[in-house]
């Protein structure tokens, strides 16, 4: 068994297709199709179904996927270890991260990072924070940058900042006359009572997305169910529907400074609530984190310091 034979078979799973997978492998479908096979002789089961469309894994084939996995993983942590110990300030750094936090904070962190460490590529992976997390465990990702609540007690995780969670009104909405433009040093927002927008149109993210179960329960707790017209992947779309009229929706405060442009909405405080969640970033408990990992860590909070607003 090598290391080349896991990702044959992991790739093969993953594309659930022989033809596809050895596209992405750069060899030929037969030779890939006879590779499997052999492995499979020499186990002495099989590890695809091949009568069923796409391929599926039979039993045996879960269990190897699963060990391949943790192995490949492990390989991957040994050899940055010895990048680390060799201090040759090579390999690659994985980092999962949601799109828009992708947008914003990259181009603060990135230069600084390949100025230190020119021979490392950053691989980015853009998805939602559940997704990043079980991506995480399964050591497909080093370090992620997601908000609380983590869901996985598998991770170990560090807090970066803060933010601020507030109530987007559209430009020239009349519910603007009602607001109270009183600020504090908690906030440099006007505030809102929630219970005043119950009547009003929402835009929200997802329902697999965290945003959207926080944006719920606020309005749970100021005593309606938001009357919700639309539900985006995208919290810049969401944003930008708001913008344009369509309806109320909910922005994390370090997202104002990248959105602006005219029509300006009025961002609100949710009066006495001011809800807030962690932006931190989250690894495998246990797994090794290289120099290059842990020196993006430092870089993030350098540039974000944890007390500071950052909008």
């Amino acid at each position: 068994m090598d290391f080349r034979q896991l990702q044959y078979v992991l790739t093969v799973a993953e594309e659930k297709n022989f033809s596809k997978a050895a596209h992405k492998l750069f060899i030929s479908q037969p030779s890939l199709s006879q590779y499997i096979q052999k492995i499979e002789l020499e186990l002495g089961t099989q590890l695809f179904d091949r009568s069923s469309s796409p391929l599926k894994l039979t039993f045996a084939g879960e269990l190897y996927i699963e060990t391949a996995k943790n192995i490949l993983d492990l390989k991957d942590q040994l050899y940055q270890q010895i990048n680390d110990i060799a201090n040759r300030k090579k390999g690659r750094v994985i980092i999962g991260l949601s799109p828009v936090r992708s947008t914003y904070i990259m181009p603060k962190i990135l230069p600084i990072f390949h100025d230190k460490f020119p021979d490392i590529e950053v691989v980015l992976i853009e998805d939602i924070s559940s997704t990043l997390e079980t991506l995480a465990v399964k050591g497909s990702t080093d370090i992620d940058l997601i908000t609380t609540p983590m869901k996985n007690d598998m991770l170990d995780f560090e807090t970066i900042f803060s933010e601020e969670i507030l109530v987007v009104i559209p430009p020239n909405h009349p519910i603007q006359s009602k607001i109270k433009y009183k600020t504090s040093a908690k906030s440099t927002h006007p505030t809102i009572e929630l219970k005043e927008l119950k009547n009003e149109p929402f835009i929200l993210l997802k329902r697999d997305q965290k945003l959207h179960k926080m944006a719920t329960s606020l309005c749970e707790q100021a005593g309606f169910s938001p009357r919700i017209i639309l539900e985006s992947e995208s919290i810049e779309a969401a944003h930008a529907l708001a913008k344009a009229g369509m309806g109320i929706t909910f922005v994390p405060d370090t997202l104002i400074s990248a959105h602006q442009t005219e029509p300006y909405p009025l961002y609100c405080s949710i009066d006495k609530l001011r809800p807030t969640r962690d932006v931190i970033v989250a690894y495998k408990k246990g797994r090794y984190l290289s120099v290059a990992a842990k020196e993006f860590i430092s870089i993030l909070k350098t540039v974000f310091p944890k007390n500071q607003k950052h909008i």
